[in-house]
């Protein structure tokens, strides 16, 4: 039988109530051939197999079934609910010498595309992925991780043909998969993403990213890529009901923060800020709403604009996005770290080309608070 091809003749066989001589009988074929075919050891002819369905009663797609084809994966992130239990959508992509399947889960995923279903094989981490019509080419696919929504708006460049000129869409795809600065590039590290777009500011030498690079990948050689700085600063309450003019509003009784958890390029700059206001961490610590971590910028944007907060640290695209005030306090940059091992990667140059083009920077100036006049070049290596 063809990989992937199953029979059902028998069944249809047995519930018709023939036996195997008088269905080979009626069809013209001998009792072996019929066997063979059952069993699964031999395909018919066209004649043959509507013979068998016409005997039968049946239609041929009822005597045979073509599995979708899978492939073996590790599964990269946690399965909706916890557990893998039942079929799991995800999204596929090599990065070096393994695929890894990326679960789809949450609001969001409902608008993307899965390249196939996933099932438990057995193994700690492993899966076999069930894969769908027109699921992409795992070798194709760039995987971006990083806290800026405008990382999602640059991979769906790649998907209309913003690549550059002469890109034809779907030939190469980016993901884009959110994680705070530092839980991005471990990812890199453990080999789980391509690239990895960080704001990791450093207050005492004033510099940012390259730091935090050499620190968390010791020995990789990486370059770090341009992509844009953005406004940091206090997001507040629509009309700025409270006057907060700068970061020195922080300490004023009677205003509760939302934070934003260790890693987050956000946290860094809050504390840095804190801490040239002469709060050490233990005094940072007892600010109201200090420890109330949100996930994303975005989370902590909607966070002061149900109420349950007066202000939080975040980019003004956030918080825009939400309908707030912003108080800038400092430009950053936005950088796209690249291991050496990725750079020839088929998709990195059409990211690299899609952020260069005049269309897609216009649309990320309209976010409020980008300059992206730089996107795509490169800045610094470590090799």
């Amino acid at each position: 039988m063809e990989p992937g091809l199953t029979a059902h003749v028998r069944a249809r066989r047995e519930a018709a109530g023939l036996r195997s001589g008088e269905l080979a009988a009626q069809v013209g074929i001998s009792r072996q051939a019929l066997h063979a075919v059952e069993t699964g050891t031999y395909v018919p002819g066209t004649l043959t197999t509507f013979r068998l369905a016409q005997v039968l009663g049946c239609g041929v797609e009822d005597l045979f079934t073509l599995a979708a084809p899978e492939v073996g994966a590790t599964l990269c992130g946690a399965a909706p609910g916890g557990a893998l239990t039942g079929p799991v959508r995800v999204q596929l992509a090599q990065v070096g010498t393994r695929t890894l399947a990326y679960p789809l889960s949450g609001e969001a995923s409902l608008g993307q595309d899965a390249d196939g279903l996933a099932h438990g094989a057995g193994a700690p981490g492993e899966v076999r992925v069930e894969l769908l019509e027109g699921a992409a080419r795992p070798g194709r696919t760039l995987v971006v991780t990083g806290c800026d929504p405008a990382l999602g708006l640059l991979a769906r460049q790649l998907g209309r043909g913003g690549g550059g000129p002469g890109t034809r869409p779907q030939e190469v795809r980016a993901l884009w998969h959110p994680a705070v600065s530092l839980d991005a590039l471990r990812a890199l590290r453990r080999g789980e993403a391509h690239a990895a777009g960080i704001h990791l500011w450093e207050a005492g030498g004033g510099e940012s990213n390259l730091p935090a690079v050499l620190r968390e990948l010791p020995g990789m050689p990486a370059q770090l890529f341009t992509l844009w700085s953005w406004e940091q600063g206090l997001m507040v309450a629509p009309g700025n009901p409270h006057g907060i003019s700068g970061v020195a509003d922080l300490l004023r009784p009677g205003l509760r923060l939302v934070g934003r958890g260790p890693g987050a390029g956000s946290r860094v700059l809050l504390d840095a800020w804190l801490a040239g206001l002469g709060l050490g961490e233990s005094e940072r610590a007892r600010l109201p709403g200090y420890r109330d971590e949100a996930p994303t910028p975005l989370a902590a944007a909607a966070r002061v604009a149900l109420g349950a907060a007066d202000l939080a640290p975040g980019p003004r695209s956030a918080a825009w996005a939400h309908g707030l005030d912003f108080v800038p306090v400092q430009r950053e940059r936005f950088d796209l770290v690249v291991p050496g091992e990725h750079l020839d990667h088929p998709a990195l140059a059409a990211l690299l080309l899609g952020a260069a083009q005049p269309g897609f920077q216009a649309e990320l100036r309209a976010l409020g608070g980008y300059d992206p006049a730089h996107a795509g070049q490169p800045w610094k290596s470590t090799a």
